[in-house]
């Protein structure tokens, strides 16, 4: 069942390895997807290319996330080309690693701006799109299971990831009487290739000592998550948020 047929999906950072996952998944779905990148890069252009070998229709966007200026043009050349946007998918942001004592204002500013900044200013670009075309849409911001549990050494990124989750709250609050649904999904640890065994030995085998479904995430499960809430089988969920984690989130901590 192709249960995005007929929309067209919007999803910022498709780039990078979560981005990829999502946008396979919307493209499965049958959506019309629309590749955002920063700047154009070999990346989002092969990742054009194979979602077109798979028989999906494919546009390409450009710009930065914390600018009301790219935002807007990307909006306009969206609806230029494909008639208007019905999903949006906020998945682009920033994970930096830093601890509280080492942590600088301007780091602590890039992280927020980015993750939920960016989230706001796309969100207004693309929902303004909506209500004047009169589209029953939906935004589906990224968030994390540390928006409400944190890790050490995410100050900045759990705070940017607690604020999305509350605005996607006020977006649903205020944006239902258009008939626009916004939810969040907060994935837990993802392993997008195999990894992380190696290369965070510590997190990985702390987190597969917990995990109920004895596995990390990967990119797809976060964008089959995505697909369900874009989707009519979702049509009255709106401000709520969908944890991804295989069953981390019922471990006792004690």
């Amino acid at each position: 069942m192709k249960e995005l047929q007929n929309k067209v999906v919007l999803i910022t950072g498709a780039d990078g390895k979560l981005g990829t996952g999502i946008s396979y998944e919307v493209a499965r779905a049958g959506a019309t997807v629309i590749v955002h990148s920063l700047v154009e890069n070999d990346q989002g252009n092969k990742l054009a290319e194979n979602l077109r070998e798979l028989g999906a229709t494919v546009g390409q966007v450009t710009g930065d996330v914390c600018s009301e200026a790219d935002a807007k043009a990307m909006v306009d050349d969206v609806a230029q080309h494909f008639g208007q946007i019905d999903v949006l998918v906020n998945n682009a942001g920033i994970q930096p690693v830093t601890s509280f004592a080492d942590l600088t204002v301007e780091q602590w500013r890039k992280v927020v701006d980015v993750n939920l900044n960016g989230t706001f200013i796309v969100s207004k670009a693309v929902t303004t799109h909506m209500i004047d075309k009169k589209v029953s849409g939906s935004v589906i911001n990224i968030a994390s299971v540390e928006a409400s549990v944190p890790a050490m050494n995410h100050a900045h990124y759990d705070a940017s990831k607690a604020g999305v989750k509350m605005f996607t709250r006020n977006l649903a609050l205020e944006l239902g009487r258009y008939g626009i649904r916004a939810n969040s999904v907060s994935p837990g640890l993802i392993d997008s290739d195999g990894s992380l065994a190696e290369s965070w030995p510590a997190g990985y085998n702390s987190w597969m000592a917990g995990v109920p479904l004895q596995r990390t995430a990967n990119p797809q499960d976060i964008g089959r998550a995505c697909v369900f809430l874009s989707s009519d089988s979702a049509s009255f969920i709106s401000g709520h948020d969908l944890v991804v984690d295989g069953g981390m989130s019922a471990v006792a901590g004690w």
